[in-house]
């Protein structure tokens, strides 16, 4: 078998399968580790499935359908004040299925087998997703894990990297709102970002899967960004004004609809038809009932207002019971709590032990640092996922304090 992923990251929620294995919950189990939304779906979702069921008996194209494309182009100019006219939904608009298979296989596209005559480096926040690494892997990339924590405001300082690895950088993996910490990346910090990897001719990748979920405002996006800045006329740019920048989209959060696995990603246009072309012959096509779904989904914005209204009200209670204690913050964007608890392993096992409540060890997330005081920029916190109903929460996040205090 091949050895090419030995170094992949260990799964999170295995590891934590393992820390729990013989350990009997104290209390009626409440499941907080992992991020699936449990509130309802769209209403209008399964209308839509059943009334193109036949569809299911079809080759779907790999482009998707043009009402999709229109939706998710319509979206995008909605969500983020952008002109519709240079979104071209037809040329910069490709559907994936869920955005974690497409941020995998972007990177087999992405990167090339050298840069600046090395092997090419892909950058990742620390904490980070694990599937950015493991396609950083898969391409033949070392993966690089960018320091997210509270000194820096859990945004990654990427400018203050070397030049030299700048130079052999393809690729930057960026979530905002970010998983774990909630943080939203402002529109200055983007355009900086923006920038960078244009001077050292980087794809940025931007994550925006939370992007719907906020608690007081509105994040801004990386096209919204691109936008306010002049189109490139050098080096390696086209002149395209989303040039060096893709960013993915998806319903699983926004529309709690997780197992649909639907999603988009839309930006630079030489980069997309690149990755079509890949897709068209190794990547799976989205069906033609679930792309119907999905645009009647991207089309309507009030059953996501009222998701986000939840979100909100979860943090209320977050805040009423936690106060100022475990480092506690509102996520300004998201549906996760990372909280300071000192020793993440140790509590997250207590808190199965005495309370019943799984949630994940912040190291679990993360990479060692040897540059960090405490080496693993998770080690100190927990995760929660604030998805269960309002009542749940309550008497999850009612335990936990009892239990810490």
């Amino acid at each position: 078998m091949s050895d090419r992923f030995a170094n992949m990251p260990d799964g999170p929620f295995a590891q934590l399968n393992t820390l729990l294995e013989g350990v009997q919950p104290g209390q009626d189990p409440i499941m907080m580790s992992i991020g699936e939304p449990q509130h309802a779906f769209p209403e209008f979702v399964s209308d839509v499935l059943r009334a193109h069921e036949k569809d299911y008996g079809k080759y779907p194209p790999i482009i998707g359908t043009t009402p999709f494309r229109d939706a998710a182009a319509g979206w995008l100019a909605r969500r983020y004040n952008l002109p519709p006219e240079v979104l071209e939904p037809d040329a910069r608009i490709l559907p994936v299925n869920g955005t974690r298979e497409a941020l995998f296989n972007l990177a087999l596209v992405a990167c090339p087998t050298e840069k600046a005559g090395r092997r090419p480096a892909v950058l990742m926040p620390n904490p980070f997703y694990q599937c950015y690494a493991s396609a950083a892997i898969a391409a033949g990339a070392e993966p690089h894990y960018i320091a997210a924590t509270a000194e820096n405001g859990f945004l990654p300082d990427f400018e203050a990297l070397d030049s030299d690895l700048l130079a052999r950088t393809a690729m930057i993996y960026f979530c905002s709102p970010a998983n774990p910490q909630g943080t939203v990346a402002p529109l200055d910090y983007l355009k900086r970002l923006i920038t960078l990897a244009r001077a050292h001719d980087i794809t940025l990748v931007i994550d925006e899967c939370y992007a719907d979920i906020y608690d007081k405002e509105e994040p801004p996006g990386g096209l919204q960004a691109a936008l306010e800045l002049a189109v490139p006329t050098s080096g390696a740019a086209s002149g395209d004004v989303f040039d060096n920048i893709i960013v993915f989209h998806s319903l699983s959060k926004r529309s709690n609809l997780p197992g649909l696995r639907t999603g988009f990603c839309a930006g630079d246009k030489a980069l997309i038809n690149r990755f079509r072309a890949f897709r068209n012959i190794a990547a799976p096509q989205t069906p033609l009932p679930v792309l119907a779904a999905a645009t009647a989904c991207w089309n309507d914005d009030a059953h996501s207002a009222e998701n986000r209204a939840r979100y909100q009200v979860k943090n209320d209670i977050a805040e009423r019971i936690i106060g100022n204690r475990y480092g506690f913050y509102r996520p300004a964007g998201g549906f996760f709590l990372w909280l300071d608890v000192g020793d993440g392993v140790a509590v997250a096992k207590q808190l199965w032990a005495d309370a019943g409540l799984k949630v994940l060890p912040g190291s679990y997330l993360a990479r060692d640092d040897a540059a960090l005081a405490d080496k693993n920029p998770g080690a100190r916190f927990i995760r929660l996922a604030l998805v269960q109903d309002e009542k749940t929460v309550e008497e999850a996040l009612t335990r936990l304090t009892n239990v810490l205090s």
